[in-house]
């Protein structure tokens, strides 16, 4: 039997974040930075297991995007994946389903980047596809990211959205989006 555990990343333990950094390396054919790991922690964790075994791994940490003059107070998700042999049985509908109750209840805006595989599963939640141009503000600046055009996905909360509207995402390290 699966069940899902959403905890924060300081309640989970070290053997927990091991299993859901192999998940996500195993997921992504260790495609996944150190970066992109930390990318993943210091927010809520949606984690699933069938007995001691994870088979899946969300999580949501904040972010801030500016969008028409506004820097909103964003839930970003990131590390979302499911092992292989367990996709398409709605385990990642379930962690997606805890961490959009924790953008709702937290979050003036949900964002997330999405392979191309995932992104169906996004729309089918009602997550909409940013349109318009995107850029990131880093210390030298606003700089266009027009590489990620079409992979970045919102869930508006309290503001009307121009989908087609410029988006900037704050800076960090690694990939920025």
């Amino acid at each position: 039997m699966v069940t899902l555990r959403v905890a924060h990343t300081a309640d989970l333990d070290s053997s927990s974040l091991i299993a859901a950094r192999a998940l996500l390396d195993g997921a992504f054919e260790d495609a996944v930075t150190e970066h992109d790991w930390e990318h993943a922690l210091g927010g809520i964790h949606a984690l699933a297991w069938d007995g001691e075994e994870l088979i899946g791994h969300a999580s949501v940490i904040q972010r801030r995007l500016i969008h028409a003059g506004r820097a909103l107070r964003t839930g970003y998700v990131e590390g979302v994946a499911v092992r292989a042999d367990r996709r398409r049985r709605g385990h990642g509908s379930a962690m997606m389903e805890a961490l959009e109750r924790v953008i709702r209840g937290g979050y003036e805006l949900g964002a997330l980047g999405a392979t191309d595989d995932a992104k169906p599963l996004y729309a089918g939640r009602g997550w909409q596809q940013w349109r318009g141009p995107l850029s990131a503000l880093t210390p030298s600046g606003i700089v266009a990211t027009g590489e990620e055009e079409g992979s970045i996905y919102v869930m508006a909360l309290e503001h009307r959205l121009d989908l087609d509207g410029e988006l900037t995402c704050d800076w960090r390290e690694g990939d920025l989006w």
